[in-house]
Formats: structure tokens, C-alpha cells, sequence
């Protein structure tokens, strides 16, 4: 399938990317399914488009509906391109992750603003006749991060702000001795998949802000049982409905457009480093959504 016409696609002002069931907040209205090819390839699953407060929203299941597609088999650039194509400003992202520290607890929320990196994927949109090369000191987005921080303690929820995610290949859970040793490195949370998408959502001037569902102790509690599938999936279940309430009020509260509320629709500015004349036009193509602003 080629990849859809930018004029064709529906406009949507935020994406939500999680698992199944997001697109089933309460009071979401006009539910669309939207499939296309990006030029990076199939994306995961369909969009599924609606209003959700007065504003347009796309929710994308980053495993396929039904849970098919491992983390490291997941088609990243796909999924953030395809966001980019529908005209998607902010990505919240919804994650399960294990925690690294006694004061977060299963069940709990976590809303991190630093990345360690572990895993081996394609991780950036460059690398075919352009090269680019974006800060990423500060990952994720601070006043979209601070909004949905916010909302959680308005609601009265176990929220935490701030805190490392390491992100691991997966698909297994850690070693104990692998779990030791992210805490002494002072991380907060464990997991498989966020750390991929803010790299691209930074080259694609996406705002990013991840919010991780606490599912476990992973491996290196002592007082607890090693971590499981099935310990994920119940506290995955039991802290939807909370992760759901946030999404809902957060994206209430934020302002249609992002103006310079933070820098990273320009986080892209003075960071290609190859010379106009010499980017092939069929790569000014495939990257038009991303860089047509700085290169025609």
C-alpha cells in the first residue's frame, strides 16, 4: 500500500499510544478507524480517531490489538511517522514498567524525564542520503509532562515526577543481578519500549511525555515473588482506569496549540548537518513531514 496523501488524512491535535482498550475512555465520541502505509512501513495497528473533551485524539496499540508484536519487533518509525502524517503535535505515552526503588510501589505512576538505553533498534528517521543529529539532554517534554503530573495529584493518585527509564530489549524480564545493578545506577523504573519512541518523537518535534503504570518490584526485591506475566497484566488492569481519568482531564486542559509553552517543535532547527544540494530528493521525501520546514 503507498503511503497516504497528507491532504487525505484526518487532522488530529494529540496521540496516545498504549495498549488495548485506551481508545475506550469514557465520553470519547466519533470513532474512526484509519489505516495507511507510512514511508517507514506498516504501523502496528490501525488509528483509532475520536473526540475525547472537544479535542481530536489518535490512540495507536504499540503491540497490535491482541498483543502480537514483541518490543523489539515493534515498527518504531512507523508508528511516530504515522502520528506526524495525521498532524499529531503531543504523544502521551502509556507504559507498564517495573520499579527500581522502594518508594514506588506497584500500582503507582511515574512520569520520567531521563532514558538509559540498552536496546539495539532503529532508533532514528536519518541515516539514508541525510544526516541529522538532535539534542537529547532532556528527553521528554516538560510542560506536557508537568500537565499530566499535575492532573494525577488532583486526582488523588499515587504519582511520582521525574526519575531515569531504562529500557531494555526485552522480551524478558531482568536477571536479578541485571535488575542490582540498574539501581545502583539510580534508576527509577524498568521497561521495554519509551526510550525508542522520544528519540523519534524529538526528531519529529513531537512533544513526548511518558506516563509508566507500575506493575512490579522486578527482580531485585527480596521480599517479593519474582516478577511474572500474569503479576503485569492484574496490576496493568487494576491501574487503567486511573491511567484513563488523567488522559481524560489532562487533555481537557491543554491548549489547542503548543506555540512556546517548550522548544521542541524546534528541536530539529541548525541539526542537519548535510548540505541541501545534496540530500537525494527521494529521501527530501520520504522526510518531507519532518524536515520540509527546514528543507524544501
Amino acid at each position: 500500500m503507498a503511503a497516504a496523501k497528507k491532504e487525505k488524512l484526518p487532522h488530529v491535535e494529540i496521540g496516545i499510544l498504549g495498549g488495548t482498550g485506551f481508545y475506550e475512555i469514557e465520553g470519547i465520541e466519533r470513532i474512526e478507524e484509519v489505516k495507511f502505509e507510512t514511508p517507514f512501513g506498516k504501523t502496528s495497528d490501525a488509528f483509532i480517531i475520536g473526540s475525547l473533551e472537544g479535542r481530536r485524539v489518535a490512540f495507536l496499540n504499540r503491540h497490535g490489538r491482541g498483543h502480537k508484536i514483541l518490543p523489539s519487533k515493534i515498527n518504531y518509525r512507523a508508528n511516530i511517522y504515522g502520528f506526524k502524517m495525521l498532524g499529531v503535535e503531543r504523544i502521551i505515552s502509556v507504559n507498564s514498567v517495573g520499579s527500581l526503588k522502594e518508594q514506588i510501589k506497584p500500582r503507582d505512576i511515574v512520569f520520567s524525564d531521563q532514558f538509559f538505553d540498552r536496546t539495539h533498534r532503529e532508533n532514528s528517521f536519518f541515516g539514508e542520503g541525510i544526516a541529522a543529529h538532535v539534542s537529547l539532554a532532556y528527553p521528554v517534554c516538560v510542560d506536557l509532562s508537568g500537565v499530566l503530573f499535575n492532573t494525577g495529584k488532583e486526582l488523588k493518585l499515587r504519582v511520582h515526577q521525574g526519575g531515569t527509564y531504562i529500557c531494555i530489549e526485552g522480551p524478558a524480564f531482568s536477571s536479578r543481578a541485571e535488575s542490582n545493578i540498574y539501581r545502583s545506577w539510580d534508576c527509577s523504573v524498568i521497561g521495554m519500549t519509551s526510550a525508542t519512541e522520544a528519540k523519534l518523537c524529538r526528531e519529529a518535534e513531537l512533544c513526548y511525555a511518558t506516563m509508566n503504570l507500575v506493575c512490579d518490584y522486578d527482580a531485585w526485591h527480596e521480599v517479593e515473588e519474582p516478577v511474572t506475566l500474569e503479576m503485569v497484566l492484574e496490576s496493568m488492569n487494576q491501574n487503567m482506569h486511573n491511567a484513563k481519568a488523567i488522559i481524560k482531564k489532562a487533555v481537557a486542559s491543554l491548549p489547542p496549540q503548543r506555540e512556546s509553552r517548550c522548544e521542541c517543535d524546534q528541536a530539529l532547527k541548525n541539526c542537519i548537518v548535510t548540505q541541501p544540494d545534496s540530500i537525494p530528493e527521494e529521501s527530501k521525501e520520504k522526510l518531507r513531514y519532518i524536515i520540509e520546514k527546514y528543507i524544501k
